[in-house]
């Protein structure tokens, strides 16, 4: 199965899809495992507090919000993939970096933390049939496809990872 129609998600996260090289996203989603990882585990702890600009998050709460993001995109996936019908709700990004912790957390634990988390999804994104990858629901109001929530996670990931290597580094 290759990258999602634009009817499978709303327009904001061609952002995200975008940013997705062709071929198996499980693949890729595999490979920025251990590529993120990499990256991440370079970034120099006395980087961890440090933000660009007044208002913007810091390294610590950027990592936090891809590990949040992707643990709620990976709901959304598991719900679709086993016909809940359910419509589930969004959620401001802002609000939950605002409301968590990861500014007083340590830097090398949110990196670890985010490995394991995607080594954990890999185990439900591996187990995905291609019927299971074409189903959809109701997610902030829209239709998504659990084919296009993979490669959100993949492209949200890489949007961030491109934003810590210009702006932070």
């Amino acid at each position: 199965m290759g990258k999602p129609l634009q009817s499978d998600y709303v327009s904001f996260h061609e952002t995200y899809i975008r940013q997705v090289g062709d071929g198996d996203i499980i693949s890729i989603l595999q490979n920025q495992q251990e590529s993120t990882y990499r990256f991440l585990k370079s970034i120099p702890a006395e980087k961890g507090d440090y933000a660009y600009a007044e208002g913007k998050w810091t390294v610590k709460q950027t990592i936090g919000h891809m590990t949040d993001t992707e643990r709620i995109m990976a709901y959304r996936m598991l719900c679709f993939a086993r016909l809940d019908k359910t419509p589930l709700p969004g959620f401001d990004q802002d609000i939950y970096v605002a409301n968590s912790h990861h500014q007083d957390a340590d830097l090398v634990d949110l990196i670890a933390e985010f490995r394991l988390l995607r080594k954990g999804n890999m185990y439900l994104f591996k187990s995905l049939n291609e019927t299971e990858k074409n189903r959809g629901g109701l997610a902030s109001g829209y239709l998504v496809t659990v084919n296009a929530l993979l490669y959100i996670i993949a492209g949200h990931e890489n949007h961030h990872l491109q934003i810590l290597k210009e702006r932070y580094l």
